[in-house]
Order: structure tokens, then sequence, then C-alpha cells
């Protein structure tokens, strides 16, 4: 069954990004891979992007390409705008949530329901604001972000996604440490920088330079144990994972996610890290990683983590964080198999590339009506 399908990106920049960018990077993913699977569908984004689908170009570029278009949020909210002034051409709209899901004004104004992906960690103020529309769609990227939604109506866990042609194994490493994310206290950096100082092993660092790098980092960066590479574009990232030893993330604030985690791992790369927000569900603890409750522990268990099999840490990324796993739904029931249950084996073989209309019982007139009174 072909579905009419929006994509609401965001428009900070190309889809998917020169640089970095997780939202953008599994936008590209979802989308191309939607196509993929037959679908019409069309995404809402900057011109700068590149996609299989249709492209409703808001802006010829984005609002961190042309800084002439501020205030950032203003930039966001009239690309969400144009899907929906286009919403009866759909089934359904997606919309990828970069800081806070917009399109909840909107739920109860269109017919075409609108399902909202959030991407950061929630807090208990805007859950509690995003529960004047209970019955707006959520889906979470983690476990860990859907016990933060709790009270919303979260239909379904989906993990990130890697493109595996890109993130390559990489059977051989080099001798040092990576950390790559950007330059904050939650980050955990500096933490990053203690272990490698402790463990007696070199430590790279790749990422955009901020205040926070200038005021805080930069002193302790010596050339030698400790090096900048700066901010690195796609085959740098690739080959700077793929190099390491091992990823270090010794985050200090919770993550939805991690996607650079999944992206070490699709390069055999393990991931030494701290027990934090979604770490629990992305390494798979003492075959893709290491996951420590303590700096302390991290560093007496990074020798165990070095040691794991490079081919085994990707062949399991592979299972867990290909794009098909995205596209389909991973697995968690929410998604599929609950909503499902009254479907027939035939029924389920049906539902494939995220055929999110059909997943949650909206492809009729009668449910059509129903969103109309709410």
């Amino acid at each position: 069954m072909t579905m009419r399908i929006a994509v609401v990106g965001p428009v900070a920049q190309s889809i998917p990004p020169t640089r970095s960018g997780s939202v953008e990077t599994v936008t590209a993913l979802l989308t191309d891979g939607l196509v993929a699977e037959g679908h019409d569908v069309t995404l809402f984004a900057a011109g700068s992007s590149t996609t299989t689908a249709r492209l409703h170009a808001s802006f010829e570029r984005g609002y961190h390409e042309d800084t002439s278009l501020w205030p950032w949020e203003l930039c966001e909210l009239f690309n969400l705008a144009a899907a929906v002034e286009r919403a009866a051409e759909f089934d359904v709209i997606h919309y990828q949530a970069v800081f806070a899901p917009m399109s909840l004004a909107f739920t109860r104004l269109i017919p075409t329901p609108v399902v909202i992906t959030v991407h950061h960690v929630p807090t208990p103020p805007e859950v509690a604001l995003w529960s004047r529309y209970p019955e707006a769609p959520f889906v979470a990227i983690s476990t860990a972000q859907a016990q933060l939604l709790a009270g919303l109506n979260v239909v379904g866990t989906i993990h990130h996604a890697v493109d595996m042609d890109t993130f390559v194994l990489h059977p051989k490493s080099e001798d040092y440490l990576v950390f790559l994310g950007r330059f904050t206290e939650g980050k955990g950096v500096l933490q990053a920088i203690d272990v490698a100082r402790r463990a007696g092993l070199r430590l790279v660092l790749a990422a955009a330079a901020n205040d926070y790098y200038r005021d805080v980092v930069a002193p302790m960066v010596d050339g030698h144990q400790v090096v900048y590479a700066g901010e690195v574009d796609l085959p740098q990232k690739v080959e700077l994972l793929g190099g390491a030893r091992a990823l270090l993330y010794p985050v200090q604030s919770s993550e939805s996610f991690g996607l650079v985690v999944a992206e070490a791992m699709a390069c055999g790369t393990p991931v030494a890290a701290l027990r934090r927000g979604a770490v629990d569900e992305v390494i798979d603890d003492g075959v893709t990683g290491g996951i420590f409750d303590s700096l302390d522990e991290l560093v007496q268990g990074l020798p165990t983590v070095l040691a794991l099999d490079r081919s085994r840490v990707r062949s399991h990324a592979v299972r867990r964080f290909g794009p098909e796993r995205m596209v389909w739904g991973s697995g968690t029931p929410g998604i599929v198999d609950a909503p499902m249950g009254e479907y027939s084996e035939a029924d389920r073989d049906l539902v494939r590339g995220g055929n999110v209309a059909r997943i949650l019982g909206w492809g009729g007139e009668k449910n059509r009506r129903r969103s109309r009174k709410t």
C-alpha cells in the first residue's frame, strides 16, 4: 500500500548535513528509505538538501547557512506551515522536532494525522505543556526518552539508524581514542581527557570550536596526548571513528539516543561509556562496548573494551541499527505489533516502510472524522 507522506525536517542546514547534525542525518535516511519502499514522499527542508523524495524547499539555504534568516524559530515554523498548507495532499505528516514539537498547534486544525518524533531530552515542564494535546501521537527514539514522555500518546519507540554503506568496517585500528561531540559540560569532554591521560593513551577531539572549547578545553590540548582535529566532514568522521581503538562517551547528562555511538560501532569501533540515558539501549555491554557507573570503573575496564572483536561489534551494529530497522520500525512493540494485534499476518506484511497511517489505524474516513472531532 503506497502512502503519501510529508516528512518535515529541520531547516537549519541541508539534509543530509555536510558536517554535524544528527537530526538531519536521520531524517535523510528515513526519507530515502521510505521512497525505496515505494511511498510517495515529500521532504520539507532547505533547498540545499539532497533527497530521492520530492523536495519542497521552504528556504534556498538553511539558517545556519544563511545567517540573514532569523529568528530560527520562525524559519522552522514557516517550514512546518508549508506542509500544513498542503495537508490535503498527504496521508500523514511526520514532523521531526528539533527542539520543540511546534506541530502540536496544528494537529486539531487539519484532518491529516501529524506524527511527531522528538529528538532531545524533554524536561517535565515541556511535557506538561505538550500534554494539552493528549491525542497527538509521539514517536520516541529510545525507551529512556519514552519514559520521560509519560502521560503523552507515545505510539512507539524507533531507534536511530546508521548508513552502513558509509560507516564501513575498519578491521584494524590506529593507536588513539576519539571523542566526537559538541563541546559542552554535559557531553563529558573533560572526563574523556581525564580517561585518556590516566590510561596513557592518545585522544583525538573532533567538534566545532565554541566558547566552552576555547575557555575550558583548549588549555588541555597539548598537541601530543590530547589533539584537536577541528570539526570534521562526513568522510573525515568515518575515518576518524573507524581508525580509533575506542570511542569515549563519558556523558554527564542523559542523552535521548547518541547517534555517534551507533556510528562508531558500525565502523567496528567499540565504545566506553558511562551509564546515562539511552546508553544501555544502544551499547551491548561486553559485546559492542562497555557501560560503567563511574569514571574510575571506566578507566579500569577500558582494556577489556579495547580487546573486543571489531567484526562482532560491526555485525551487531548492522543488525540493530541498519536503516531498514528504522524504516520498518525498530521492533519495539508500540509502532507495529501492539497497534496491529487485530490484523492478520498478511496485513502485517503490507506494513513496511513506516506505514504510519495503517499502523496507527488512521487510513479510513472513520478515523479522519475522529481527527476532526478532537
